[in-house]
């Protein structure tokens, strides 16, 4: 098998095979730390010396600029924000999305198909294409400089491959489990939560950290929405590192160090569910 990183045996033809897959890996790998590396490193340099020699190590280990980002420039308050913003968002998200997603792939009536492709035109269309009428709207119900803004138009970013991906994964699940379980007098909800939401596990942590990433990440509807230090996220944070003349990269690179951290720890967490959510039907 090709997939098969085994020496023992293999012809010598496959030996070269190997390791010449095994060189380039290890080159990908590389390529992917190494800016992550040198990001880390920077954050403990003065903005000097990121300049005159960007990629030598720190002469010396020093959390000042840790310490001027996450207290002297109101990092934390981004930082929490963020992290408020991106729970309530996936709570939402995970709950009423697998609520849909089961409706969808579980019920049969003369809309199921009609509500299945009215959730899939939101990944279609993309929010940022209508934002001129999203903000009017936003504007209208008086949610402008208020945090409720972005968490629901996150929600709405999210929701469609939410529900794309886990009915997929429902649709899977046999019919004879619900059937016992119906027998064993179970409700719809019971099934719900007691059969269904175990089965489909890794399934929500794909969906969790396909979403999460760019509502941790994005600058675009923050910036629009929300004008207040007190409400604003991480990358418009971010942005008041960089000046009309010039960038203080040192700090730049600190928060950027601190900013990766959450989605770096959840992704740790459920690499384990992500990798079978990614691999699930590929191999029967």
């Amino acid at each position: 098998m090709i997939t098969d990183f085994g020496y023992r045996g293999a012809s010598n033809g496959k030996k070269v095979f190997i390791t010449v897959a095994l060189v380039v890996m290890a080159l990908y790998v590389l390529l992917i730390a190494y800016p992550l590396w040198n990001m880390i490193i920077s954050s403990f340099k003065t903005n000097r010396a990121i300049l005159t020699t960007p990629f030598s190590l720190p002469e010396k280990i020093s959390f000042s600029n840790f310490k001027t980002v996450w207290i002297d420039r109101g990092f934390s308050h981004y930082f929490f924000n963020s992290v408020l913003y991106t729970v309530i968002s996936m709570a939402v998200v995970l709950l009423f999305g697998s609520m849909a997603s089961y409706g969808i792939s579980r019920y049969t009536y003369k809309m199921n198909t009609l509500i299945y492709m009215l959730f899939l035109s939101g990944i279609m269309l993309p929010l940022k294409a209508a934002i001129i009428p999203l903000f009017l709207l936003i504007k209208t119900l008086g949610l402008i400089n208020n945090p409720f803004s972005v968490i629901l138009i996150f929600i709405a970013m999210a929701l469609p491959s939410t529900v794309f991906i886990l009915a997929g994964f429902m649709k899977g699940i046999p019919l004879e489990l619900e059937y016992a379980a119906k027998i064993d007098g179970c409700n719809d909800f019971q099934i719900y939560q007691k059969i269904v939401m175990p089965m489909v596990a890794p399934a929500i942590a794909l969906v969790t950290i396909y979403n999460s990433v760019p509502i941790w990440n994005d600058f675009f509807f923050p910036l629009v929405f929300l004008q207040s230090d007190k409400v604003k996220t991480l990358p418009v944070g971010l942005s008041s590192f960089f000046g009309q003349f010039s960038t203080n990269w040192s700090l730049l690179f600190t928060g950027l160090s601190i900013a990766i951290l959450p989605m770096l720890i959840l992704y740790l967490f459920m690499s384990k569910y992500f990798i079978k959510g990614m691999t699930a039907g590929a191999v029967k």
